[in-house]
């Protein structure tokens, strides 16, 4: 059964038992523009006790250099290499699983973030926030270089990507079709928003196809490259997180035992029972 974290004691107990913790981001490090309470010292014990902490977010919008300032601002310390955020999981996916040619890129529906991770792998894009605001009706042109259409959230989302998007994987089916997340939804200052999930779903639909990989929690793309970079032992990692359809998930799927944080309350699961956390 799931146990709530109330005491000192039980605190201590539950941070002596792991070496590694992956946290999730926003609605637990941070809601909104606001650190949640206690984080900076709840970090800087984890650091003091010798243990590993590593940030999983299913953001794409942003590079990892750009989540890097956004921890400092909150008082955070934190390197590039402790985040793995799907942008960075697409661009290591295509580099390293799709051995992606060079004479091949990508077109983003999404932001800034995916580009900049794929920059940083060597792999050409364009899209994103080129074709935000353009809504003219001009046939899309044939470009045999698209090898790859990464969709991730797009907040400037309009009619001139989708139409790009479709056009370049209606005409080619070996053109490889990405989605960085399945989110439906996604926290913004104290309420949510439609996610990549359902962005997505006009795409899906007049496709009549589903994306080739989907990369972010709950998959367990990023745990595996987790896992092999740093060779952590799942017995001594856990997975803490706000989402159970997420977060949890991911750990659970992953053999972890996880840490639902519920705003200033939280709760341990074994992993087996994960799935059944009380709220």
């Amino acid at each position: 059964m799931p146990e709530k974290i109330t005491t000192a004691e039980q605190r201590a107990q539950f941070l002596d038992k792991f070496d590694n913790f992956l946290f999730d981001c926003d609605g637990v490090l941070w809601v909104g523009k606001e650190v949640v309470p206690g984080i900076n010292s709840a970090m800087a014990e984890i650091r003091k006790r010798g243990k590993r902490a590593f940030f999983v977010t299913n953001n794409s919008t942003k590079s990892r250099d750009s989540f890097v300032e956004k921890f400092a601002g909150f008082g955070i310390d934190a390197k590039v290499e402790e985040f793995f955020t799907s942008a960075f999981a697409t661009a290591t996916y295509l580099k390293n699983v799709v051995k992606f040619p060079a004479d091949k890129k990508v077109y983003i529906v999404g932001m800034s973030g995916i580009k900049e991770e794929l920059a940083a792998v060597g792999i050409r894009s364009f899209g994103a926030g080129e074709d935000s605001g353009l809504l003219d009706d001009e046939p899309v042109p044939d470009d045999p270089e698209v090898g790859a259409v990464v969709f991730g959230l797009d907040t400037q989302i309009n009619f001139k990507k989708y139409q790009k998007a479709f056009a370049y994987l209606y005409r080619n089916p070996d053109c490889h079709f990405i989605l960085t997340n399945s989110d439906t939804t996604f926290p913004n200052h104290g309420t949510i928003m439609p996610g990549c999930g359902s962005m997505v779903m006009p795409l899906i639909t007049a496709l009549n196809r589903q994306p080739d990989v989907i990369l972010g929690k709950p998959a367990q793309n990023m745990m595996q490259a987790i896992f092999a970079q740093y060779d952590l032992d799942p017995k001594r990692t856990c997975m803490i997180g706000d989402r159970l359809d997420t977060d949890i998930d991911f750990g659970r799927q992953g053999g972890l035992e996880t840490l639902r944080h519920k705003r200033r309350r939280a709760v341990i699961a074994r992993k087996q029972d994960s799935a059944h956390l009380l709220r």
